[in-house]
């Protein structure tokens, strides 16, 4: 059985594209698929109609969803938490895996399944990606750490690894409760499911310092997982350096393609499954 994934789309996403041929490099069959098409909306053809369970990985990818009105991931996720909890819920209880990259983690976060503290996927969000520290938009390569101890699907495989990869946001500063910081940290680190923290160039902590952190963002976190480990969303887009070309310093180093060994994690991690 091949592996197939949903890639989520609707007005203002624009890195779905790249996202779909990363999944396609890893061996997966991907489909771009609009949000309609999950809601069975009468807009839509019949035989276009999709229900998630008619994949294994869904993958909310970057841009500016609805324009990032309101805030940045708040529309789409609340489009799909009307029409889609259930379904959302039960896909996650499988142990089948959702990523979000950029806005895709800002979805992530406003839908609650990320971080999920409070379970699978709260009421509430827990956490927030605010407008970045320097008041900015940035677009810039980074240096991010991997820190997670194996518990994440997405970067099985990589072990403590250093990758440099781009950031382009304006609100990706991972913020947690006024007053509850420490307590949340402890939580998340107890459960394994800090996944990338931004670094300086030789792998230590960027310790907030721009442009090494380029948002502010609390402890340094670019990415993060749920408690089960097959829900990711992180900032930095690594389905824009699966090719070694498209590092920033190719004529410089040779550098592997960084980006897509998280798409060969969460391929492989389906196939054994399957």
């Amino acid at each position: 059985m091949s592996v197939r994934a949903c890639v989520l789309r609707i007005e203002g996403t624009n890195c779905e594209e790249e996202t779909a041929r990363a999944l396609r490099m890893a061996g997966a069959e991907a489909e771009l698929v609009h949000l309609k098409q999950l809601e069975h909306s009468p807009d839509i053809a019949k035989e276009q109609w999709r229900t998630l369970q008619d994949y294994h990985i869904l993958l909310i990818p970057g841009g500016f969803s609805a324009g990032d009105s309101v805030r940045a991931g708040a529309i789409l996720a609340a489009r799909m938490k009307s029409s889609l909890a259930s379904q959302l819920r039960q896909f996650v209880e499988q142990g089948r895996a959702v990523g979000g990259i950029c806005n895709g983690f800002q979805v992530l976060v406003e839908l609650g399944l990320l971080p999920g503290l409070g379970g699978l996927m709260t009421e509430e969000p827990e956490a927030c990606l605010s407008a970045n520290a320097v008041g900015r938009f940035q677009c810039r390569p980074v240096v991010l750490k991997h820190v997670n101890q194996g518990n994440c699907v997405w970067t099985r495989g990589l072990n403590g690894d250093t990758l440099v990869m781009p950031v382009a946001h304006g609100e990706g500063r991972f913020l947690l409760a006024p007053g509850r910081e420490r307590e949340l940290l402890d939580q998340l680190a107890a459960n394994d499911q800090v996944v990338f923290r931004y670094a300086l160039p030789d792998g230590t902590p960027a310790e907030g310092a721009y442009p090494y952190n380029p948002n502010g963002a609390l402890y340094d976190i670019a990415g993060i997982c749920n408690r089960l480990g097959n829900v990711m969303g992180m900032m930095p887009h690594p389905e824009r350096v699966c090719d070694p070309l498209t590092n920033p310093d190719w004529t410089r180093k040779q550098r592997g393609p960084a980006g897509l060994a998280l798409f060969n994690a969460v391929v492989r991690y389906v196939e054994d499954k399957l």
